[in-house]
């Protein structure tokens, strides 16, 4: 591309923002920062009756949560009504478009009457052409009309930045209408007018729009402007090969925020969606992603949505984020789970710092490692279940163990050699390896089997609740014991 392009991402509020869209305007937006060129939102609510202000605002709270911002301010189909109304009248004007009083009831018939002889319904502008005297009657009655597109002979066809030539020819596209009898456009004509006056050079979407294009394309031809370069991206399918939908799961992007996925890694997992980088290279940062993009990677064949490959590289974003960027994002979490406070976990940045290296390598997903730190917030664990069953199988030995533990610590140094020292001595005076001692501690302390090493779950739990937990535990196996 020689000049910085315009793009645009326009969906209709009629739904929540899917993940399908969101890749669409993800695609838009990273060759608009690669070439300097400008990304635009336009919210499409010419659909009043589906139209809400729930999906609008959904829609913006979701490319927001991704971090795709927008160069110019954000317009609203609707309220261009009459310039769409002077560029449908425009082609009236210039013969490009005709007058059409055919009734609803009239169409009905007349396709009715096609599907019972098994042929396709074409409409016929001859049914339309009215003599001089009666169409100016039938407009000084005030008759209803729609004004419909003549689409000419010949054939329309571009060259896609994805599937390259594209042509249709023009007897299979039927004269269609571009203005209602109640003086509101049809789709095309309304996204053609928009794209005009917004000089949008660069139409990236769905390929689900291929069949849209001719006729744009007639539009902007008959409306004399230049046409936009078209690049259509392929289908995104779920795990059974068919057309991504809520049976697969989740495919609101909303609600991949709450199943705790960062926005980067999201936004990493989307545009491998129909787009290579080349080489090997799957894990990237947001701005690597704008540095590799281009047209040239995009490609043709429907993608995957693969939510277990989704984890998997949200937990590879979970592991590399800068501390401090993870931190920012991961703390309201912590305090809508009710772990802390924000001024609590100010006062001990350094210390959550050092806790979350130590987690966030064990975490696929915010929501996990939300959970993980829940051991090291709270005053009393709660102990698994399962592990329990596993790591204190004998309740009254087990009690010995912690209590023998408990002593040997609080009498060194919180220290993670001094308390390394001191443990494998009472491994070796006991004569059982020293995880048959770790493990039970770690349910002790933290409620649960699976922790980063045990030294490390001690100098992040501290010493005086590390030393209360082996108390409260060696007081509830020795319950356990007598009741049992």
């Amino acid at each position: 591309m020689i000049t910085p392009p315009r793009l645009r991402f326009a969906p209709s509020p009629t739904g929540y923002l899917h993940v399908g869209g969101a890749r669409t305007a993800l695609f838009n937006w990273l060759l608009a920062r690669k070439t300097g060129g400008k990304f635009l939102l336009r919210i499409e609510d010419t659909d009043r009756a589906r139209s809400t202000d729930d999906s609008t605002r959904a829609i913006f709270e979701g490319m927001t949560w991704l971090g795709l911002d927008w160069d110019e301010e954000v317009t609203f189909q609707g309220a261009n009504l009459a310039r769409h109304q002077r560029d449908a009248h425009a082609l009236l004007a210039s013969g490009a478009a005709y007058r059409d009083f055919t009734t609803g009831e009239e169409l009905d018939r007349l396709r009715k009457d096609a599907e019972a002889a098994g042929e396709q319904f074409r409409f016929d502008r001859r049914l339309a052409e009215l003599p001089a005297d009666e169409l100016q009657s039938r407009l000084d009655r005030g008759d209803p009309f729609t004004i419909r597109f003549r689409v000419p002979e010949g054939a329309t066809g571009w060259v896609d930045m994805v599937h390259g030539q594209i042509e249709f020819p023009n007897k299979d596209i039927d004269d269609f209408i571009i203005l209602r009898s109640d003086g509101t456009p049809i789709y095309n004509l309304a996204v053609v007018s928009d794209d005009i006056a917004t000089a949008i050079t660069l139409v990236m979407r769905g390929d689900d729009h291929i069949s849209n294009t001719p006729k744009q394309i007639l539009l902007y031809r008959a409306l004399g402007a230049a046409l936009p370069t078209f690049a259509h991206l392929p289908m995104i399918l779920g795990s059974d090969g068919k057309k991504l939908s809520k049976r697969h799961g989740a495919t609101a992007v909303g609600d991949y925020h709450g199943l705790g996925i960062l926005p980067d890694a999201m936004c990493n997992f989307l545009a491998l969606l129909g787009w290579s980088p080349g080489g090997d290279r799957e894990v990237m940062t947001r701005q690597e992603l704008i540095d590799y993009f281009s047209e040239d990677g995009l490609l043709k064949k429907a993608a995957v949505f693969d939510a277990t490959k989704l984890e998997w590289m949200n937990g590879q974003h979970l592991a590399q984020t800068p501390i401090d960027a993870l931190d920012a994002y991961l703390r309201p979490f912590l305090v809508r789970a009710d772990l802390t406070t924000a001024e609590a976990i100010a006062e001990r940045t350094e210390w959550w710092h050092r806790l979350l290296e130590l987690l966030r390598v064990r975490a696929r997903t915010v929501n996990e490692l939300v959970a993980q730190c829940r051991p090291y917030f709270v005053d009393e664990v709660l102990y698994d279940a399962d592990a329990a069953a596993k790591q204190w199988k004998d309740p009254a030995a087990s009690a010995e163990l912690l209590q023998a533990v408990r002593e040997r610590l609080a009498e060194g140094e919180w220290e993670a050699g001094a308390m390394e020292t001191a443990l494998r001595a009472l491994g070796e005076a006991r004569g059982i390896g020293v995880g048959k001692i770790f493990q039970p501690m770690r349910v002790a302390l933290t409620g649960v089997a699976a922790t980063p090493g045990i030294f490390d779950v001690l100098l992040a739990v501290g010493r005086e609740r590390s030393l209360a937990r082996l108390d409260a535990a060696v007081v509830h196996l020795t319950r356990s014991s007598i009741a049992g």
